[in-house]
Formats: C-alpha cells, sequence, structure tokens
C-alpha cells in the first residue's frame, strides 16, 4: 500500500511501526457551529483510509480530538450569555449527528480538549525545561528557532516565515515567528503554574496524540488547511519535548470550494452538513467526494452533486440477490483490481470504476457479483440502503406500463390510483395485468391496507 507523505512530497510504500497495527490521529472539530461541506469532505476521506486499513486485516486504533476551549467558541459563549462548555457541548452534539448521517464510523478514541489539560500542562513545562519555551507575564511561547527544521512540512524557508511574521498588539514574544503555548485568560481560564490560562490550540493536538497514541505515530491526517501553522507547529513542540520523530506519514486531503474559492466559515461560502441533507442521502455526498482524489480540490455545485446522486443509485441499484457469506472474494478479479486502486494513495475513483463494473454484473445475474460489490461497496462506506429510481427513470417506467395497458397515465400514483380502483371493482384481470407489466421493470407491487406501494427487486 502506497501513500502520499506530504512531509516528504513523495508517495511511500506505508509501513507501521508495529507490524499489523496503525496508529492514526486525526485533527478533529473546533465545536461552535453547524459542520460543512468541507467538513464531511475530510472526515469521509479519513473515515474511508480507516475502513480500508481495517478490511486490509490492520489493527488500526483512530484518534480524532474535539477541541472544546478556542477563541471561537468563547466569542460564541459571551455573545449567547453561555458558559463555554454549554456551546462546546451543544455543537459536539450536532457535529455527532452529522458524522452519524454520514456513515462514517466513530473513532476509537475522541479526546476532548478540556480533559486532557494536564497532559498540556506537562507538556509545555517539559519544553521550558529543556529551554524551548518561555514564559512571559501568564504567556508561554515556542521559540521556533531552536526547532532547524521549522517549516519542512509547508515548504516554507524561516526567511520566508520571518518576512511574513508580525507581533500582535499585547504579544511579549522574544521572535514574531513564536506561537503561544499557554495563554493568560483569567475570566475562562484552568488553574497553571503561570497563572490562570488555557492552551493554545497547537499544544491539545500534539498532548492528546501524545496520551492516546505515543510518542511517535504512524499516520497523522487532516485538511490541507491545517498543514500551516498547525501541523507545521505539532512538528515542532512534539519533537522537541518528545525528543524523537512525531509522525511517519502526513496525509492531507484538498478543499472544497465553490466559484473556486476554498468553502469556509470566515468567507461565509460554506453549506452545512444538515442543509446539504435535506437534498442528497448520505451516499449521494460519499459518492461525489470519493469520484475526487483526495488530495486534489473539489468544486462543489448542484450539477455535480446531481451527477453523483444518478451515480449511486446505478451502482447501489444493481440486482440484488442475497449475500454469500462463504464467497471469499480475495480470490476475485473485481478485489484485486479494488485493492491495487486502493493501495495506489487512494484512488477512490478506480476503485469506483470496479464497483460499476460489478453493478452491471449483478445486472447480468453472474455468480458471486452482488455478494463481491455489497462487501466492497461497504469498505467504502457506501449503505445499501431501499433501492430507488431516479425521477427520469420513474417517467421511463410510467411510459412503458403505460404503453403495455393502453392507456396514458401521467404518473405512478396514477397507475396505483387506477389500479386500487380495479380491485376495490374486483376487476382482478386488470389489477394483475397492471403488477404483470409492473413485474417486466423489476417493480415489486405490495398491496397493505393503506395502500399499495412499489419497490425495486
Amino acid at each position: 500500500m502506497k501513500l502520499h507523505n506530504s512531509y516528504t512530497n513523495q508517495i511511500e510504500e506505508f509501513k507501521p511501526i508495529e507490524e499489523n497495527k496503525v496508529k492514526m490521529y486525526v485533527c478533529g472539530p473546533t465545536v461552535y457551529d453547524y459542520a460543512h461541506l468541507g467538513h464531511a469532505r475530510c472526515y469521509i476521506t479519513w473515515d474511508v483510509l480507516y475502513r480500508y486499513l481495517k478490511f486490509k486485516g490492520y489493527d488500526v486504533t483512530y484518534c480524532r480530538n474535539v477541541t472544546d476551549v478556542d477563541d471561537k467558541i468563547l466569542k460564541k459563549a459571551e455573545k449567547e450569555n453561555k458558559t463555554p462548555e454549554e456551546v462546546s457541548q451543544y455543537w459536539y452534539k450536532q457535529f455527532e449527528n452529522s458524522m452519524k448521517a454520514l456513515n462514517t464510523l466513530k473513532p476509537d478514541i475522541e479526546p476532548f480538549a478540556t480533559k486532557t489539560l494536564g497532559e498540556m500542562i506537562g507538556m509545555v513545562k517539559d519544553l521550558i525545561n529543556k529551554g524551548y519555551a518561555y514564559e512571559v507575564d501568564g504567556d508561554v511561547y515556542f521559540r521556533v528557532k531552536k526547532f532547524p527544521h521549522y517549516g519542512y512540512l509547508s515548504k516554507q524557508p524561516i526567511d520566508k516565515l520571518e518576512s511574513g511574521a508580525r507581533i500582535e498588539v499585547g504579544e511579549k514574544k522574544e521572535d514574531p515567528l513564536d506561537f503561544a503555548l499557554w495563554k493568560k485568560d483569567e475570566k475562562f481560564g484552568y488553574k497553571s503554574p503561570w497563572g490562570i490560562g488555557r492552551p493554545g490550540w497547537h499544544i491539545e493536538c500534539s498532548a492528546m496524540s501524545r496520551k492516546y497514541l505515543g510518542k511517535t505515530i504512524d499516520i497523522h491526517a487532516g485538511g490541507a488547511d491545517l498543514i500551516f501553522p498547525h501541523h507545521e507547529n505539532e512538528i515542532a513542540q512534539s519533537e522537541c519535548a518528545n525528543g524523537c520523530k512525531f509522525v511517519n506519514y502526513w496525509l492531507h486531503n484538498g478543499f472544497v470550494t465553490i466559484n473556486k474559492e476554498k468553502m469556509s466559515k470566515s468567507l461565509g461560502n460554506f453549506l452545512t452538513i444538515d442543509d446539504l441533507l435535506k437534498k442528497y442521502d448520505s451516499n449521494t455526498i460519499r459518492f461525489f467526494i470519493l469520484t475526487n482524489h483526495y488530495r486534489m480540490p473539489v468544486e462543489f455545485s448542484d450539477e455535480a452533486l446531481s451527477s453523483a446522486s444518478a451515480g449511486v443509485k446505478r451502482m447501489l441499484n444493481a440486482k440484488r440477490t442475497p449475500v454469500d457469506e462463504n464467497l471469499d472474494i480475495t480470490k476475485t478479479e473485481e478485489y484485486k483490481e479494488f485493492t491495487e486502486a486502493m493501495d495506489d494513495d487512494l484512488n477512490t475513483s478506480k476503485a469506483l470504476a470496479v464497483l460499476f463494473d460489478l453493478a452491471n454484473k449483478a445486472n447480468k445475474d453472474e455468480e458471486g457479483a452482488f455478494t463481491i460489490l455489497f462487501k466492497l461497496a461497504q469498505t467504502l462506506g457506501f449503505t445499501f440502503e431501499k433501492a430507488t429510481l431516479s425521477d427520469d427513470e420513474i417517467k421511463g417506467v410510467v411510459g412503458r406500463v403505460s404503453e403495455k395497458l393502453g392507456e396514458d397515465f401521467k404518473s405512478m400514483d396514477e397507475i396505483l390510483s387506477y389500479r386500487k380502483q380495479a380491485r376495490d371493482e374486483k376487476k382482478w384481470p386488470v389489477a394483475d395485468k397492471i403488477r404483470i407489466a409492473f413485474d417486466d421493470e423489476g417493480i415489486v407491487l405490495k398491496d397493505t391496507k393503506e395502500g399499495t406501494t412499489w419497490e425495486l427487486k
């Protein structure tokens, strides 16, 4: 299996630290507002990696943090006259519901920043003792120039970073490049050796990763927007505090753009997951995201989502047969093609092509095709809910059934209403003729006390 390592900017063979075990950390949400399509892209991408690693037989420990102490949370708390905890707990629940609706697996470990304060304080103390950090009036800063590899992940030389750096009002840094490990905050803060304050954003992930996964981990993933300064700072403080390499493989997903601009709350051009799910189901959103390579930007549009909706229906509406649990799919050609695609830096668009081929084979009643499709599609996180038809497909069915019956029906409801009337009047040959016409279309009519419903075979 090969993955693109952002640190070396190369495709590399994946070799875990410990044989058959993978320690994976993903930067989680700052919980102060609704999750948007950009979050969906990030967490679906790493959900697929998590699923695929498990599919390959790895024992994976997936840790994704929750940032529940942050400037944005504090601003919202003040604005709404609530405690920061009330704000973060409410929005975490919304995030959790959105992730569940998108069918992403829950991480094995989901630590909250406020529950890991002791580890953060301990790490900051280590950095001060080793000379990598210093305290000024209750604030603690990291000495960037004491870490020679700073800027390597983001490919930014230190002189370029220096030219863009500046000291904000109220900051007392030794150098404009230095970043905060601990911030003085007497209103919302916590007790520390440096007075009442709260952690800087970057130290949170370093401390949580070390506590739950160890000093060196296999994979650290997140959105490309986190490369600098967040991940750059994580590397610096972790490697200086721990005295060893922090991460073996850095993975980053591309942005979601609208009109070529990155989707973000600050730009006000974001679509929430909740709003999106009112128009499209989770399979469609996942299909839209996986059609594109995870490292590339994705341009959002209603046309792209509509195309994804049609594509996912074509794939998941394949003719269904009972899943054969005894079939060893690893011996099949399709499994080989699927894993070759996924082993090539998660080439999900190629993997989807294999699934389309399997859907076609299932429709031709090829033995085992649906079982292989079902198992491989689940590996990408698709759910096989009731098969449905698109509006255009329904129109086609109505037209063909009308032609067989010598009538001119305008909708499915009109045909079912006509059949109900025939049944009420005990015109059984007419009702049967309609049922057979639908049967020829691969549609089963079900008569109940409440009326007649239809579903695909």
